[in-house]
């Protein structure tokens, strides 16, 4: 990595920052993440991002520690530092240098990470054709209550799409131990199916994004239905329509899973209503013009 990056309070040439190979991020994957777009240097539903980050630093007994910075200005600043526009932005927190062992931290000395790259967005096909993608063998947890935490330890994800690659697609989807449809391996999945936009719940074990969020409210600003609860995994070759959602990507059409066509094999209506609706959201929100 090049350019500058944010560490623990001060700016420094990313070759230059250095972390304590004791770090608990390190050693036991003991922190959260955050990954974020910026549009013309504005960070699209910062807030929700960061709010998320603390009710899991809470979670996690790292709240307090917390307190100490702001994120908000750490995040800007990294943006400034690099002449940044438009950028992919990830804020790493971790549980720094502690004891050795489970036990919560109690030294109050984390690590808070920030860096910023030049954003380089899916190609314009991939939102005109959709991806591929196929249900793998890695299962989320719908017990754990780390489903529901955008956690550093992201094994499963990376297994997930190793998988997916094997199969020759371009997407994983993972179900939960229950055999539901849970999410994608770094991203939140939609169904369009009988007039209805379904979605996996919390319950079923997801991470619930900052974008899912978002086209739920556009969904219903819109007169579309939407739908929170278990899907079995073949309701998937029943849809119509397919998309998955991040913040970098934003939506992404689904058009076949495990070699099958969705629907037509085409993004769908309803699939491209609600990526015309969230580039509008985003230069509303931002006072922008993305086109």
């Amino acid at each position: 990595m090049e350019g500058i990056v944010y560490l623990n309070g001060t700016l420094v040439p990313a070759q230059e920052a250095k972390l304590s190979p004791l770090d608990r991020g390190f050693l036991y994957g003991y922190g959260l993440f955050e990954t974020m777009r910026s549009y013309n240097g504005r960070i699209f539903r910062l807030d929700r991002h960061l709010a998320r980050l603390r009710r899991s630093a809470a979670m996690l007994a790292l709240a307090s520690e917390l307190e100490a910075y702001d994120l908000e200005q750490a995040i800007y600043d990294t943006l400034e530092a690099n002449r940044l526009k438009d950028a992919r932005v990830r804020l790493t927190v971790s549980a720094g240098l502690g004891e050795r062992g489970l036990a919560p931290p109690s030294s109050g000395v984390i690590t808070v990470f920030v860096s910023a790259e030049k954003l380089v967005p899916p190609s314009p096909q991939v939102y005109r054709r959709g991806i591929r993608a196929a249900i793998v063998s890695t299962r989320r947890n719908s017990l754990s209550p780390l489903s529901q935490l955008k956690a550093t330890a992201y094994l499963d994800s990376f297994v997930a799409l190793s998988q997916a690659a094997a199969l020759g697609a371009e997407e994983a989807i993972l179900l939960n131990e229950r055999g539901f449809i849970a999410e994608c391996s770094t991203s939140n999945i939609f169904l369009v199916a009988g007039g209805l936009l379904l979605t996996p719940s919390q319950e079923s074990g997801i991470l619930p994004g900052i974008t899912r969020e978002a086209v739920l409210e556009l969904a219903q600003a819109l007169g579309i239905e939407a739908v929170e609860g278990e899907i079995p995994a073949e309701r998937l070759l029943q849809a119509e329509e397919a998309f998955l959602t991040t913040s970098v990507r934003e939506i992404v059409p689904i058009t076949s899973v495990d070699g099958k066509p969705i629907g037509s094999g085409r993004p769908g209506a309803v699939t491209k209503r609600l990526m015309a609706a969230y580039k509008e959201l985003v230069e509303r929100t931002l006072g922008l013009s993305l086109t």
